[in-house]
């Protein structure tokens, strides 16, 4: 019992699958390395709470801006809260917010965890109404309950009666 087959064709593409094989191999390997850092998932606070991203392994984090959460510091420093129905996330972004950049609305930003669990936005993108929304964070407030079609404002993301905002002092 031979591994090679008798007939000369069937040798002949016995041969070059086995060369070519291992090229293609290759060539899938190198692709894939190669796009191990353009590769960005997608979270909302409480789905990276669930997955514990790891720090420095870039994402997308999106959800709406906690009211009263954001502090704009004298350096260019901007400290805000993304919150979803279940969780939520600070973030840290050093830069000018886009324009639409408010509040109650829902933004996506990209950038990393640190070691102490706070986003390090590299970039913040915002969006200008329901209807303009990216297809992964309309899909995720579906999941959770809180889709907003109609523009209301969401009951979590706002201080408890009593409390003070976050980064603001208490009366």
């Amino acid at each position: 019992m031979s591994f090679w087959p008798k007939s000369r064709k069937a040798r002949a593409r016995l041969t070059v699958i086995l060369a070519v094989a291992p090229v293609l191999a290759l060539a899938v390997g190198l692709a894939m390395y190669g796009m191990r850092d353009s590769i960005s998932l997608f979270y909302t606070p409480a789905q990276a709470a669930e997955a514990h991203v790891k720090s420095g392994r870039k994402v997308q984090l999106g959800g709406l801006v906690q009211a009263g959460s954001v502090v704009k510091h004298p350096d260019g420093n901007v400290e805000f809260v993304v919150a979803d129905q279940k969780a939520t996330a600070k973030v840290s972004y050093h830069g000018d917010l886009p324009d639409l950049f408010r509040e109650g609305q829902g933004i996506v930003a990209e950038g990393t965890f640190d070691e102490n669990g706070v986003f390090v936005a590299k970039q913040v993108l915002a969006k200008h109404d329901e209807r303009y929304m990216p297809r992964e964070v309309s899909k995720a407030l579906k999941e959770q309950g809180e889709w907003r079609g109609e523009g209301e404002k969401p009951s979590y993301g706002q201080p408890a009666a009593g409390e003070p905002a976050p980064g603001k002092p208490a009366p």
